[in-house]
């Protein structure tokens, strides 16, 4: 295996615990809208986040994905199932922007590094949050209005200022008809606030958009 691995990754294996296991990682770049983790595959790595922005999805038998969280800029991807013990992926991650990450491949749960404090308890930490942020986005659900949501999982879900995610999936995931979606949708547009362009939406007044949107949903 390739070891590409640049003194600035170096600290973030030193973040994890992870110093003495860089024989078995490599860094992986992903170009925006590539899947980067496949729900069902079987897997044997982790993958900790270097930059970038990604969607967390989980495909439902009818074809549609529900987006479960962002990765921006840290975290792991792979964290719930190393720790659940389930082989396979239980969602797909996709790239919103370029995408950089170290990849720790491993070969069983006798593997060193799940003896070891400091990676056991930034995993443990990471968990934690996660669990905190899924919480609090379920409850918004019920708290705020469908435009302050969908304003939110924009300003979210945007790179560089736009925004192209597939409405369809963000319907499902803010808890609105695709054609509520698409009346509030004409309504940013209508208000300035959006513009459409390049199959998908410019943001043009990002301080009303945050204005609109539900504070601290999908944060």
């Amino acid at each position: 295996m390739k070891n590409n691995l640049e003194p600035h990754h170096l600290n973030w294996l030193s973040y994890y615990g992870l110093l003495n296991q860089r024989e078995n990682c490599a860094v992986r770049h992903f170009k925006a809208g590539e899947e980067i983790f496949s729900q069902g595959v079987e897997y044997k790595f982790i993958m900790i986040v270097v930059s970038g922005k990604a969607k967390v999805c989980m495909s439902a038998p009818n074809g549609k994905d529900l987006i479960l969280a962002y990765y921006l800029s840290r975290g792991l991807i792979g964290d719930v199932e190393l720790m659940t013990d389930i082989r396979y992926a239980t969602a797909s991650v996709i790239t919103l922007s370029p995408f950089e990450c170290i990849v720790v491949h491993f070969q069983s749960k006798e593997d060193p590094m799940f003896k070891n404090l400091t990676f056991m308890t930034a995993l443990a930490k990471d968990l934690s949050k996660n669990l905190v942020k899924d919480s609090s986005n379920y409850t918004s659900n019920v708290i705020y209005t469908g435009e302050q949501r969908l304003c939110s999982y924009i300003f979210q879900g945007a790179y560089k200022s736009h925004f192209s995610d597939k409405l369809t999936d963000v319907a499902a995931t803010i808890g609105v008809s695709y054609r509520h979606l698409l009346r509030l949708l004409n309504t940013l547009c209508e208000d300035g606030i959006l513009r459409r362009e390049h199959g998908g939406f410019k943001i043009v007044q990002e301080q009303k958009l945050r204005q609109r949107s539900a504070q601290g949903f999908y944060k």
